[in-house]
């Protein structure tokens, strides 16, 4: 686990991340000798979205993100007019459960892991708690599948395309985009319904990619905010080679065998495709491969726990 100081520059704190091979990171106030929050690829978006909207100078936006510091970025927040992120964390001598519900609750992919020297008076940041680390340990440690049988679409697990894919009407519809799509478009759906991928159909629904928050990394560390008047097609084409494809899944997929694919290997989301051409109740046929929904780790996190937000 890495940690930054507030003090540091942003750009030094991103090649660090990449370096390091993870997406956030503990942030330390060395002047108040406390935990300070987390930076995210959330703090990414944002800084991307502010010197898009602020700048005449693309040239001019990549200086000042040089200078700029880890703890200038709640400035930037308040620019922008978003919500700063909440500074959640948890004992770890509490239960497991308990800080299932503190994720869940504010919304939050990570949870810090704080203890308290009290012998020095200061906080120490321990570790950080991933939904994926849960639902690894659960998918490694609980070998009981029984209860596991029901399908994704039985069990309603994920956020579906179309109103047609569930039984209940109920539904917040998946952001898409197209390859003809701009990036800043993109960028603005990550920040503005606090999601972290956006699959890229053709005009017959199919899912043929997917942009996600991690991509706006290499902007922010290249100064390429003019990037973001770029199409979803040219950004894709700069993708590192190393990116792992789009894990898809059936609706008919269990829940069972989800968790067989965590334990695994690393999984952030799955895409939920058509496995086949299907009629759907308004007389339409949705494609092989159409996008039918997306599951985030927090959907099945939230079945597991029998978590109910309302």
């Amino acid at each position: 686990m890495i940690v930054f100081d507030t003090r540091l520059q942003v750009i030094k704190a991103l090649n660090a991340l990449v370096q390091n091979g993870v997406v956030s990171a503990p942030l330390w106030s060395s002047v108040e000798s406390k935990f300070a929050g987390m930076l995210t690829i959330s703090d990414l978006v944002h800084l991307m979205q502010y010197y898009y909207s602020t700048t005449n100078s693309y040239e001019g936006a990549a200086d000042d993100v040089e200078q700029l510091t880890l703890g200038n970025l709640r400035d930037i927040e308040t620019a922008i007019e978003v919500l700063p992120p909440p500074l959640h964390s948890i004992h770890p001598m509490r239960p497991l459960l308990e800080a299932c519900h503190i994720l869940m609750t504010s919304h939050a992919r990570r949870l810090p892991l704080i203890d308290h020297d009290d012998r020095t008076d200061v906080e120490v940041v321990l570790s950080v708690l991933t939904q994926y680390r849960v639902l690894k340990f659960i998918a490694v440690n609980c070998k009981e599948t029984l209860g596991l049988q029901k399908t994704l679409l039985e069990l309603n697990i994920g956020t579906y395309a179309t109103a047609e894919s569930i039984q209940d009407t109920s539904f917040e519809p998946v952001s898409t985009a197209t390859m003809d799509t701009t990036v800043f478009d993109v960028v603005h759906q990550f920040s503005a319904k606090g999601i972290s991928a956006v699959p890229i159909i053709d005009e017959e629904g199919v899912v043929i990619n997917l942009y996600e928050t991690v991509d706006v990394i290499t902007l922010v560390r290249l100064g390429s905010y003019q990037s973001l008047d770029l199409t979803i097609s040219s950004a894709l084409s700069q993708r590192s080679p190393e990116f792992p494809g789009v894990i898809t899944c059936s609706p008919k997929e269990t829940l069972a065998n989800v968790f067989s694919l965590i334990a695994k290997r690393r999984v952030h989301r799955l895409v939920m495709v058509e496995d086949e051409d299907k009629q759907l109740p308004n007389g339409t046929i949705r494609k092989k491969g159409a996008l039918v929904g997306i599951v985030a780790l927090s959907d099945i996190l939230k079945h597991v726990i029998g978590f109910n937000e309302s």
